[in-house]
């Protein structure tokens, strides 16, 4: 029994259990079938980001990295356990000097590109994410807008890939807490250090594995970027590193190589079957992840395993700088478009490569190399003020290019007010309705909103929480207006986006509205194509649930309009039209049933594209993003249900031509954007509609 002081006890990190480090981790050394790894992790992801079509699950490269992340640090924390405080310091600070100097050149590179070439439209969103990125939180912010349908039309920013680094650098600060703890324990009650790492380290795969295919079943989007998905994937590295690699044992060279090929098998058939339908991470990484592993558990550098090519020296190269590659490969693909004027082609593709290669080459041996292993960088106190300097100052790029963004917002609005408060007679839809012969449209005159203020012009549904959003077990109404008259609207988003017309008309007609509003859903008897089950059967429920609310004399009229956003389960978007219209022919008949008055609005025509971005890159050019009818056509089955049946309290209005005349859809009409994003109405423009709207619904409720 140990009677000296705790310390020499090795109860705070003295040598007993020094000792006690487990003989399978004590020989490290460099290891090209890794670097071979990291070249093919990087070139997965590169390559998927490039031409998603042909290379449809490249995204596991990201997964091949966390298994060669938790490896290397778990062998390295076995080998030296961080058991005292300033051990622990020099662990983070290593991780500082490694990872932070190269991830803030990106971002200060990137924030300064942003305001350079972006459109305007983009600023806001990237300079939140910038600060997420530098926080180190990027993947709880996106794991956040994806299961966000209203955040759906929001195109991707340049730093989006950093929410692979947020997960690594989460794991990274509670990993050495695991590991010290097992060591600890270890110690105090005379255990084996490396059974028990073993065991500690399996507990955290059992439990984050659970935790990811509970969560990529119920929420596929947020699971794919939040750290408890995804921990496993480390984890699995580090139970590799808690033991000895294949090659060390008797197994005979030739079984080990075949391992180590089974393992990039493994990767190499995930990565050209998966796709972005396949719920990830969940029980599918299993296969990227664990093929990863054997490679690493193989170890072997015999001529007939993987490291023969691995060892190639364009390979070791690519693998050196794999980190910088993967940094700065993203920014460019998003914000070369921006220069360059449209889709990349195979010429843009080459360029982005290309600059990269030298971006990533440079940075690794300039910044990189030099944070890591010049000796001025070394200290504790320099490299802790370099993250927190670091990490102040990329917030303040991102904080200052807010208050530019708050600050036009503030003007456009200003403007705004100034031009509905004008009486302007060819204002947004009048200027069609009139004829352009009459109304001329002006292209160098200012547009309301601006385009910067525009994505944001929504009706007072998205503010006030009208959305019943995923899993749909929310059952929200709003009431606006006050009148004697009821009015229910109903749909999904493409319904809210009416409200501002209705609300216009509520206040002519002595409406009261009530809105039954639902998020990608719509209200119907087709089941829909959602990425989890639980959300198909919560969606018709709702739509259940909505027809007993409103059936029958409930309310004086119904207004209803939908976007078919998601197939009818089962289907392909080639196949999903006829099974989609017959089930609003069964929906619509329901209502009908119960004499319900039902008017369907005809979704409009929409381009798809962000219009507010398209203006924002064309400036006094709003023709640049307009387009044919053939071009913006979609199909609106609830449309073709409600003609067919062809019933006396079942009617239709069709709004087209306030967006489209003479073979032309417009993106501005009267000076004002029509779309807030690719495919709903902006609430100024939705207001200019009123009187044709009222004009359409008096007719009909006449005849």
């Amino acid at each position: 029994m140990c009677r000296s002081s705790r310390r020499a006890c090795g109860l705070q990190g003295g040598r007993t259990i020094r000792e006690n480090v487990p003989a399978a981790a004590k020989n490290s050394g460099f290891r090209p079938d890794i670097q071979g790894l990291r070249a093919l992790a990087v070139s997965l992801v590169v390559t998927y980001h490039l031409w998603p079509e042909q290379l449809t699950g490249g995204y596991v490269g990201v997964d091949v990295f966390f298994v060669i992340s938790g490896f290397l640090i778990t062998s390295h924390l076995i080998r030296k356990p961080p058991l005292t405080g300033r051990e622990m310091a020099q662990f983070y600070g290593r991780r500082i000097r490694r990872l932070l100097p190269a991830s803030f050149a990106v971002l200060a590179a990137t924030a300064v590109a942003t305001r350079l070439v972006a459109a305007p439209t983009q600023w806001e969103g990237i300079a939140k994410e910038i600060i997420a990125s530098a926080l180190y939180v990027q993947n709880w912010v996106l794991a956040s807008s994806s299961v966000d349908y209203m955040a759906e039309g929001i195109d991707p920013t340049p730093t989006q890939h950093f929410w692979s680094l947020a997960v690594e650098e989460q794991f990274y600060l509670v990993w050495p807490l695991v590991i010290m703890a097992a060591f600890w324990v270890a110690a105090k009650r005379r255990l084996r250090a490396g059974v028990l790492v073993r065991y500690a380290i399996a507990a955290v795969v059992v439990v984050s594995l659970g935790v990811s295919v509970l969560a990529t079943t119920a929420e596929p989007g947020g699971a794919y970027f939040i750290t408890p998905t995804r921990m496993w994937e480390l984890a699995i590295g580090g139970l590799v590193g808690s033991v000895a690699p294949l090659a060390a044992t008797r197994l005979n060279a030739q079984t080990n190589a075949v391992l180590a090929w089974a393992g990039i098998l493994a990767i190499v058939l995930a990565s050209v079957t998966y796709t972005n339908a396949t719920p990830f991470p969940g029980s599918a990484a299993l296969v990227p992840v664990l093929g990863t592993a054997l490679v690493i558990l193989a170890g072997t550098s015999s001529s007939f395993s993987p490291t023969l090519f691995f060892r190639w020296t364009p390979v070791q190269w690519l693998g050196g700088i794999s980190y910088s590659v993967y940094l700065w490969h993203w920014p460019l693909i998003i914000l070369v478009p921006y220069v360059s004027g449209g889709e990349l082609g195979w010429l843009d593709k080459a360029v982005i490569i290309v600059v990269t290669l030298v971006l990533a080459a440079l940075s690794k041996t300039f910044i990189e190399d030099k944070f890591r292993f010049t000796k001025s960088a070394q200290g504790l106190m320099p490299t802790f003020r370099f993250a927190a300097a670091g990490m102040i100052m990329m917030t303040v790029l991102g904080a200052a290019q807010l208050a530019e963004v708050n600050y036009r917002s503030h003007q456009a609005e200003q403007r705004l007010l100034a031009v509905e408060t004008s009486g302007d007679p060819c204002l947004g839809a009048a200027a069609i309705a009139k004829g352009f012969d009459v109304c001329e449209p002006d292209p160098t005159a200012a547009l309301v909103p601006e385009p910067e203020l525009a994505k944001d012009d929504r009706s007072d549904a998205y503010a006030d929480g009208c959305w019943s959003n995923a899993p749909f077990t929310e059952r929200p109404i709003c009431t606006y207006g006050s009148g004697e008259k009821k009015v229910a609207l109903v749909g999904n988003s493409h319904a809210g986006h009416w409200l501002p017309t209705l609300q216009k008309l509520a206040e002519r007609n002595d409406w009261t509205i009530s809105t039954f509003l639902v998020s990608r859903c719509n209200p119907t008897d087709a089941p829909l194509e959602l990425d989890t089950q639980e959300k198909t059967d919560n969606c018709l429920a709702y739509g259940d649930w909505v027809m007993e609310q409103t059936k029958g004399d409930k309310f004086d009229l119904v207004i209803t309009s939908e976007r078919q956003s998601v197939p009818v389960q089962g289907e392909t978007w080639e196949t999903t039209e006829a099974p989609a219209v017959a089930g609003y022919k069964s929906y619509l008949s329901r209502w009908a049933e119960a004499d319900t008055n039902v008017v369907v609005i005809k979704d409009p025509l929409f381009p798809g594209g962000s219009i507010p971005d398209c203006l924002a890159e064309n400036p006094g050019n709003p023709g640049a993003c307009a387009g044919t009818p053939e071009d913006w056509y979609w199909m609106d089955p609830l449309e073709e249900a409600a003609n067919e049946l062809s019933l006396p309290n079942i009617k239709t209005v069709n709004m087209d031509q306030y967006f489209c005349e003479d073979g032309v859809c417009h993106a501005a009409i009267g000076s004002v954007v029509t779309f807030f994003d690719g495919s709903h109405i902006t609430a100024t423009y939705a207001k200019t509609l009123a009187p044709y709207l009222d004009q359409a619904l008096q007719k009909l409720l006449r005849d």
